[in-house]
């Protein structure tokens, strides 16, 4: 029903836009995601991620902006990259791949602000020093 619906998402955006609460959205739903080593659980796994990808992407329509909601999301997905757990990390990082990709699909600007600079910014003092 389309007030389900609707509950769930003012939920999983509340806990979205919480410290750590990409992780933990992350964590919850690729839990038990890629158990099996063959072809069929890794297409699962991939699936999963560009799923959450996707989620993460998106901006609710109960944000206030979308600056707003990048400018708390976007951080924690670049934290992502930094999972030492190395079969957490793989997930992790197709997961923050792929939402990198989608919101610079759907959103340049804010990708530009939110996603690239930080990301490129060592290579970039790297190249001025």
């Amino acid at each position: 029903p389309a007030w389900l619906r609707r509950l769930c998402g003012r939920l999983l955006s509340e806990r979205l836009l919480r410290p750590s609460g990409v992780q933990a959205v992350v964590r919850g739903v690729l839990e038990g995601a890629g158990g099996d080593a063959g072809a069929e659980a890794a297409a699962v796994d991939w699936r999963k991620c560009d799923a959450v990808a996707k989620i993460l992407a998106s901006c609710p329509q109960q944000s206030l902006s979308p600056q707003d909601y990048y400018g708390l999301v976007c951080p924690q997905i670049l934290d992502l990259l930094h999972i030492q757990d190395k079969a957490t990390a793989r997930q992790f990082q197709r997961v923050a791949t792929s939402t990198v990709l989608a919101v610079a699909r759907e959103q340049p600007q804010l990708a530009q602000q939110h996603l690239l600079q930080p990301l490129l910014a060592p290579l970039r003092r790297c190249a001025e020093a």
